[in-house]
């Protein structure tokens, strides 16, 4: 059974940085997507970055030059660092898988993300 448990949320300041972790279990292979969503309250989850297999990324365009995704494989271990934060990107923060070599639009259709963490909360005050 596959488990993803976020990590690294957290307050900060408009201007702060965090990064934020998740670490796939019970999943072997390295042949899958994964990806960054949030959820604002009262708004509907959104597609924040995803990588593929072979480190390909895509970024929502109000994080571009922000927030960076990657992945180690060895560690079955999925990032977010997000710098230079705003109001705007608080929110609750999942990470999540797809056992599928690429992506294809799971960026802009989260549905096609298969197996979900429980979030992590991110706040950032003005």
């Amino acid at each position: 059974q596959v488990q993803l448990v976020e990590s690294g949320g957290g307050s900060v300041q408009a201007g702060g940085s965090l990064r934020l972790s998740c670490v796939a279990s019970g999943y072997t292979s390295v042949t899958n997507c994964m990806g960054w969503f949030r959820q604002a309250p009262g708004k509907e989850r959104e597609g924040v970055a995803t990588i593929n297999s072979s480190g390909g990324t895509k970024y929502t365009e109000s994080v571009k030059g922000r927030f960076t995704v990657s992945r180690d494989n060895a560690k079955n271990t999925l990032y977010l660092h997000m710098n230079s934060l705003k109001p705007e990107d608080s929110a609750i923060y999942y990470c999540a898988l797809r056992s599928y070599y690429w992506c294809d639009d799971a960026l802009t259709n989260y549905l096609r993300m298969g197996y979900w963490g429980q979030g992590t909360q991110v706040t950032v005050s003005s």
